[in-house]
């Protein structure tokens, strides 16, 4: 979560994008003569001049008559964005031909593209043939090393791109090995983002005058031992290890950057072992559910919607800092395959892709995510606070406990958070000699866990 030759266009690609650009504006800042009325007043006004800037945008289009239908193909992880944006982008017209398609799972999108590039073959309905899709950031250096994406043109000229912080665009720039270089080409575009957190049950921690949850080093009590569920992603687990010896998730030599060494990190993966019950990421929230466990460690994207189904829960980023994880738009590589089957798809992506990132990023974009419709933040607010939403009064939604604000930790949290860089070759080395310490138990959660990690290394820094 790997490199090909810069796309070209379709045919005709000018008429084409000219066409269509009115389908997705892109946004800009209202200069205002008088003073700024309330925030709540405010977003009314920019969402009414939104919808008349809209409606303006659509009469005018449909004014004009063009023989062209462009299409856009995007598939996308099911539930990573909010539907009202497909409606949003079928109601402009018939111009566009617009085709949204979802799978259940980040790896089961990207177990599909790699099928495509190991067989050398790509069929119509497959993700490869698509536009767009959705990759998580952490799999990009992998996916650009095996050809699974290619870069994006022309990506710095683009109103989207202006948009990102700095810290976005360090992030998404690599080189054709998949690492961060500011040199490289741009390869993803973010729409979505979040943290690794912990949610834990109020009741049972009142109940047995337990203090509550504050960071990683709390599941390490010995009270808790037997009462945690966690997901089984390796540099999670190594990760919040390092993160409990005051270390970095990016820690590339342990034995130097970790205070005590590469004997400490094992010493106390050896104690969370013992700690966690369950290291399953299809199962932990349904464990952490029936009540087996008390505590739990996920991605945000899961552990919101399912604490808010719930009752006397509380959800934390740890204070010293968490992962950060990203949903991203790439263009698959089927500039790669010579065939006739997907059309002119071989030839690059729909000219609308740009016009499709400058969509998702726009400000309005982001009110399902301040509004907690779907889980995750706007990229927009990744170092700038989220603004409130007007809140319906007749709308009584039970309060989640958690320091989270709209989907965004607090600033002096957010500012120790780290998104996950591809593992150096020190960093494997370390891991393999981990591994070569651990004692392996026969099969069981843990074991699961292990050969995850075996894997990784097998991978030469797949996440």
């Amino acid at each position: 979560m790997e490199g090909k030759p810069l796309h070209l266009l379709l045919p005709h690609p000018h008429l084409a994008a000219c066409s269509l650009l009115i389908l997705f504006p892109a946004p800009g800042a209202r200069a205002c003569a008088q003073p700024p009325p309330p925030p709540a007043a405010a977003e009314a006004k920019e969402q009414e001049e939104g919808d008349e800037e809209w409606e303006a945008a659509l009469q005018q289009w449909k004014s004009k008559t063009y023989a062209l239908s462009v299409p856009l193909r995007v598939v996308a992880l099911r539930g990573s964005f909010p539907p009202a944006w497909i409606k949003v982008v079928e109601a402009q017209g018939k111009r566009l031909k617009f085709s949204p398609e979802f799978r259940p799972s980040i790896d089961a999108l990207f177990s599909e593209l790699s099928k495509c590039v190991d067989k050398g073959q790509v069929q119509p309905k497959s993700a490869m043939a698509a536009d767009v899709v959705s990759i998580g950031d952490s799999w990009l250096g992998y996916a650009i090393r095996k050809g699974l994406v290619e870069p994006i043109n022309n990506a710095e000229e683009q109103d989207w791109y202006r948009s990102l912080s700095d810290r976005w665009k360090v992030h998404l720039c690599r080189n054709q090995k998949g690492e961060a270089d500011s040199n490289g080409s741009v390869w993803g575009v973010p729409y979505r983002w979040g943290t690794v957190v912990i949610a834990y049950k109020k009741s049972k921690f009142k109940q047995h005058n337990l203090k509550p949850i504050q960071d990683w080093e709390d599941l390490w009590r010995p009270e808790l031992a037997g009462k945690i569920s966690m997901i089984d992603s390796p540099r999670e687990v190594i990760g919040a290890v390092l993160k409990q010896l005051g270390s970095s998730y990016n820690t590339i030599d342990m034995e130097t950057e970790v205070n005590g060494g590469r004997e400490a990190v094992l010493n106390s993966f050896t104690q969370l072992q013992k700690q966690v019950q369950l290291f399953d990421s299809m199962n932990y929230l349904k464990s952490f559910g029936v009540g087996d466990v008390w505590v739990t460690v996920g991605w945000s994207s899961d552990v919101i919607p399912a604490a808010k189904r719930m009752s006397n829960v509380a959800v934390v980023v740890p204070k010293s800092g968490s992962s950060l994880w990203a949903d991203l738009w790439a263009i698959p590589c089927a500039t790669r395959f010579q065939t006739d089957r997907i059309g002119g798809r071989t030839r690059g992506p729909s000219p609308l892709i740009h016009q499709w990132f400058d969509f998702c990023l726009q400000s309005a974009r982001s009110l399902p995510f301040r509004q907690e419709i779907i889980p995750g933040a706007s990229p927009l607010f990744l170092e700038n606070p989220a603004p409130e939403v007007l809140q319906d009064r007749n709308k009584k939604k039970p309060k989640l406990e958690t320091n989270l604000v709209r989907g965004v930790a607090p600033p002096e949290i957010l500012e120790k958070c780290e998104f996950l860089k591809p593992l150096s070759d020190k960093a494997v080395g370390d891991y393999q000699w981990l591994m070569s310490r651990v004692q392996r138990p026969r099969g069981g959660l843990l074991g699961n866990v292990l050969q995850r990690i075996s894997t990784v290394l097998g991978l030469k820094s797949r996440f």
